[in-house]
């Protein structure tokens, strides 16, 4: 069964992403912030993570840089809707594999996923 890391300050947001998901053979964790997306992803060791970028405490690209510091292959796709193009950019460098803007379409997260999962 494939992990799903899946970090955003919003509760409604990690449960939506959660809910879209549900039919599919997962098993999900959570982050509420960069700082413990950092911790979770060390602890669980996913196959894909799924970051916001505006948090408190850490933001988004901060924590992916830590994730791939610590595991240069590591799976992150930012969802944000800061669709600034800096801000996608940045992501990218940083290790993302594919940035998704927010509101997103329930299909757009569950086909990116697959093919980020080779599923």
């Amino acid at each position: 069964m494939k992990k799903i890391l899946i970090v955003d300050d919003a509760v409604f947001m990690r449960l939506s992403i959660k809910n879209i998901l549900k039919d599919e053979e997962f098993e999900f964790f959570e982050a509420a912030n960069g700082r413990e997306a950092v911790q979770e992803y060390i602890k669980h060791r996913p196959d894909l993570v799924t970051m916001d970028i505006t948090m408190p405490d850490m933001t988004g690209i901060e924590a992916l840089k830590q994730i791939i510091d610590y595991d240069k292959n590591a799976v992150v796709m930012m969802i944000s809707a800061m669709g600034q193009e800096t801000m996608v950019r940045e992501a990218i460098i940083a290790g993302a594999k594919t940035f998704i803007i927010k509101p997103f379409k329930e299909e757009q997260i569950t086909k990116t996923i697959k093919k980020l999962l080779a599923l």
